[in-house]
C-alpha cells in the first residue's frame, strides 16, 4: 500500500490547480487520474470548440496566457497544451482509476486500478462536467434512434444521415445545433432554460463586463438562493476568432427550427410544451437585469453606449408532437447539462441528488474536500479563471487538518 499525506483525484484544472498550491505548502501528495491529464478536454470535447472564456481568463496559481491573442478563444488542443505545461513536475500517476474511497483509522483508503493508496486527506477534483445526463425518458426512443451527447459528439459527419433534434439550448446545445445546421442537415432545437448573453457589450467582451463588476467573483455566501444559482444553465456563449454572438434570434434566422421544450417520449414521437415564447422572456429578463448591473460599471468607465440587445420577435407556436419518422430525424443530441457520479465514494457525504455535502469545499468528513464544482466558493468556481482562488483556500484547508491528524500509519 502506497501512503502520502494527501491525494487528489482527477488531472483537469481543479486537480492540477489543486496540486500546484499543495506543493507550495510543502504538503506530500499524488494526483490520480483515470486517463492522462486533462483528458475529458482531450476526448470528451467536439472538433471545433474552443474555450467560451477569452485567453486572457485562462489563469491558474502560478500560470496563466501570455501569447500574442488575449482576447482570442483557445481550441481544445490550445487548452490541452496549456494543461499538459501546467502539470509539468506534478506528481500525476495517469492511467489510475479510483474503484473505491473508503474511511480508514488513519484517514482514508483508495483501492484503485493500479492497487491500494492511504492517504490523510483526499481531495475530489473530478469537476463539474463528470456524466453526461440523459434523461431517463430517452430509453423509450426506437433503436434506430442515434443518441449522442456532446461529450460524445465530435462533427456532423460523424452523424447518420437525416435531420438532428439537439435537446438544450444553453452554450453547448446551440454551438452543436449551428455547426450541424450549417452541415447541410435540417436541425431542430428544443429548448429549455437558458441564459442569453451577446457575447461583446459597449466595446468588451461581455466576461470582461461580468469581471469587472464583481459578477464572477460573487461568493456563495453573498446569494440569496445558493441552490438556485448553482443550478442556473450554461451561459448561452461561443468563442470565434470573431466575437460573433449566437442565440435562439440568430439560429432562427439561418433556418434552424427552434421548438420549446421535451416533455416525453412515447416511441418515435417527442412530446413538447409549447412555451418557448414564455422561456424566451423569462431569459431576457435575466439579461436585462444583468446588463443595467454591468451597466453602472461601463458608464463609470465612460464605455461608449449600446441598447440592450432586443427581445426576440415572438416565435411561432411550438408543436405538441414531433413525430421524428415524419420528420426524416434519425439523431438526437442531449445537451441536457451534466450530472456528477460518485458510487466511488463510499462515505456518508451524498445528498438526496446524489451530490456531495460540502461547505464551500469542505465536506462532512474530515479531510475530505471537493473542487471544481459550479458555485463551489464563488460564481466562477468551476472556470478556468475561478477555480485557482479556491484550490488556494482548499490548500490551506489541507494544510491546517493535516496539523491536526494524526501520521499516517506505514
Amino acid at each position: 500500500m502506497r501512503t502520502t499525506d494527501a491525494i487528489v483525484i482527477g488531472a483537469g484544472q481543479a486537480g492540477l490547480a489543486m496540486s500546484h498550491c499543495l506543493a507550495a505548502r510543502g504538503i506530500d501528495h499524488l494526483v490520480l487520474e483515470r486517463g492522462r491529464v486533462a483528458e475529458r478536454w482531450r476526448s470528451e470535447r467536439w472538433d471545433s470548440l474552443r474555450l467560451l472564456t477569452p485567453n486572457w481568463m485562462t489563469r491558474l496559481p502560478g500560470r496563466s496566457y501570455r501569447g500574442a491573442d488575449p482576447d482570442g478563444f483557445m481550441t481544445m488542443p490550445e487548452v490541452v497544451g496549456f494543461l499538459d505545461g501546467y502539470a509539468a513536475g506534478a506528481p500525476v500517476e495517469s492511467g489510475v482509476a479510483v474503484r473505491a474511497l473508503h474511511p480508514a483509522l488513519f484517514g482514508y483508503r483508495l483501492e484503485t486500478s493500479a492497487g491500494t493508496f492511504a492517504a490523510r486527506a483526499v481531495v475530489v477534483a473530478t469537476g463539474q462536467c463528470d456524466l453526461p445526463h440523459i434523461p431517463a425518458m430517452a430509453a423509450a426512443l426506437p433503436k434506430a434512434i442515434r443518441q449522442v451527447t456532446p461529450s460524445s459528439y465530435r462533427n456532423p459527419a460523424a452523424l447518420p444521415p437525416g435531420g438532428v433534434l439537439v435537446v438544450g439550448a444553453s452554450a453547448s446545445g446551440v454551438q452543436i445545433a449551428e455547426e450541424i445546421h450549417r452541415s447541410g442537415r435540417p436541425v431542430t432545437l428544443a429548448v429549455g432554460r437558458h441564459t442569453r448573453l451577446p457575447r461583446r457589450w459597449r466595446g468588451r467582451d461581455i466576461l470582461d463586463w461580468m469581471d469587472r463588476a464583481g459578477v464572477l467573483d460573487e461568493r456563495a455566501d453573498e446569494v440569496r438562493d445558493l441552490a438556485a444559482a448553482r443550478a442556473q444553465p450554461s451561459l448561452q456563449l461561443v468563442g470565434r476568432p470573431d466575437h460573433a454572438s449566437i442565440d435562439l434570434g440568430t439560429l432562427r434566422a439561418i433556418g434552424v427550427r427552434v421548438t420549446g421544450r421535451v416533455v416525453a417520449v412515447d416511441g418515435p414521437r417527442i412530446l413538447q410544451r409549447d412555451d418557448l415564447n414564455e422561456t424566451t422572456a423569462a431569459a431576457q429578463r435575466t439579461l436585462d437585469r444583468l446588463l443595467a448591473r454591468l451597466g453602472a460599471v461601463a458608464d463609470r468607465e465612460g464605455a461608449p453606449r449600446e441598447a440592450h440587445p432586443a427581445p426576440l420577435r415572438p416565435f411561432a407556436r411550438s408543436p405538441r408532437r414531433i413525430d421524428l419518422a415524419a420528420d426524416g430525424i434519425r439523431t438526437i443530441v442531449w445537451a441536457t447539462g451534466f450530472r456528477r457520479g460518485y458510487a466511488w465514494l463510499r462515505l456518508p457525504v451524498l445528498d438526496a441528488a446524489g451530490e456531495i455535502r460540502h461547505r464551500g469545499g469542505v465536506t462532512p468528513a474530515p479531510g475530505l474536500f471537493v473542487l471544481g464544482l459550479r458555485f463551489l466558493r464563488r460564481r466562477n468556481s468551476n472556470f478556468l479563471d475561478g477555480v485557482g482562488a479556491d484550490a488556494e483556500h482548499l490548500a490551506g484547508e489541507v494544510l491546517a487538518h493535516l496539523a491536526t491528524s494524526g501520521r499516517l500509519a506505514a
